[in-house]
């Protein structure tokens, strides 16, 4: 099992030099990559450049790229340029974010998402084998037919032959989805304890494609914090999962809620969502169970550290992502010296 460190958004807690900094420790530390983030601040692209001349051989991960931010031939020209910049090094990470962003910052309807996954990435692989793009799908039409568009292709090359593509989705059918197209996939609060009922989903697809799932390579993200006060460690997780579980999309589509809710916690992601959208923050996070914040990030001592990465490794995971939830870079750098001496024992 390989790993990985997220530096998450610029400018919300960290600097781009932080960013750098982080990225440079976790290269020196044999980490196999670093990943950026967007959602509607910093995008994930100038980062990665960013990183790309500070660092040399980490691999760089857009964890992830907006698919209604970006036509698929604009992603393409993005993951070229940034593969030739880095000298090969991306890992073109996709996803759709949700609802309100997409209708209401992107503009983007948000309907018919698993037609508009599938089409985007056909279209992106064309475009990256350097085929001209003449494309008539569902929900892209390329080139136009009722005007002057030419079908072109990319004038750059990317350096790898096939830059891999991972989704970054939730719920069977989009798991799935990824399992028949993509080369990886990207779940955040993965529990390794549910690993052959979360694995369904992407066999399904797999099988629906007449391809195997031994290359394929599931790369969860998951928050750390290294801790002989377990409490401590497990409050520091509160805010950020009471968020997700709590407050993001709306009390009809929250997929973090419906997630935590397979695991066994209907009754409590309920509550939480009832709390974080009644302004009751603070309650919100003290409903979460202790055992649901075990489940789904990696807190407390060393022991139950190592533990918890062996049940990571043991359920297949090829690169764990980890984010040191540490108000203090220099802590966050021993962060992960830690998390690799310890995946290493």
């Amino acid at each position: 099992m390989k790993l990985g460190v997220s530096v998450g958004y610029w400018g919300l807690g960290l600097t781009a030099a932080d960013q750098l900094d982080l990225a440079r420790t976790a290269e020196a530390l044999g980490y196999d990559s670093v990943w950026a983030a967007e959602a509607y601040g910093s995008d994930a692209a100038t980062v990665l450049a960013w990183l790309a001349a500070g660092t040399s051989g980490i691999k760089l991960g857009a964890g992830i790229f907006q698919i209604p931010a970006r036509s698929a031939a604009m992603t393409a020209m993005t993951a070229a340029t940034i593969d030739n910049l880095s000298g090969g090094r991306l890992l073109l990470g996709l996803g759709t974010s949700g609802p309100q962003v997409s209708e209401g910052f992107h503009g983007v309807r948000f309907a018919k998402q698993l037609q508009r996954t599938r089409e985007y990435i056909a279209v992106l692989r064309k475009a990256l084998a350097r085929e001209k793009i003449e494309f008539h799908g569902e929900t892209i039409e390329l080139p136009l037919p009722d005007g002057p568009g030419k079908a072109l292709k990319l004038t750059i090359r990317p350096v790898q032959e096939r830059i891999p593509i991972f989704l970054a989705v939730l719920g069977p059918k989009n798991i799935a989805l990824a399992g028949e197209i993509a080369d990886g996939w990207l779940p955040v609060f993965f529990s390794p304890e549910h690993t052959k009922a979360l694995r369904g989903p992407l066999e399904e697809g797999a099988a629906r494609a007449g391809r195997s799932l031994d290359d394929f390579r599931i790369c969860p993200s998951v928050n750390v914090m290294i801790s002989n006060d377990l409490e401590s460690a497990r409050n520091a997780m509160r805010p950020i999962l009471a968020l997700y579980v709590g407050g993001m999309g709306s009390r009809e589509q929250n997929f973090y809620n419906r997630l935590v809710s397979t695991y066994g916690f209907e009754r409590e992601a309920e509550q939480v969502q009832e709390l974080y959208l009644a302004g009751k923050k603070t309650e919100a996070m003290f409903a979460l169970p202790d055992e649901l914040i075990d489940l789904v990030a990696i807190v407390g001592p060393r022991d139950r550290v190592k533990a918890k990465l062996h049940a990571f490794r043991d359920a297949g995971i090829d690169t764990l992502i980890v984010w040191p939830v540490m108000p203090d870079q220099d802590e966050r750098k021993e962060q992960l010296r830690l998390i690799a001496e310890l995946a290493n024992e």
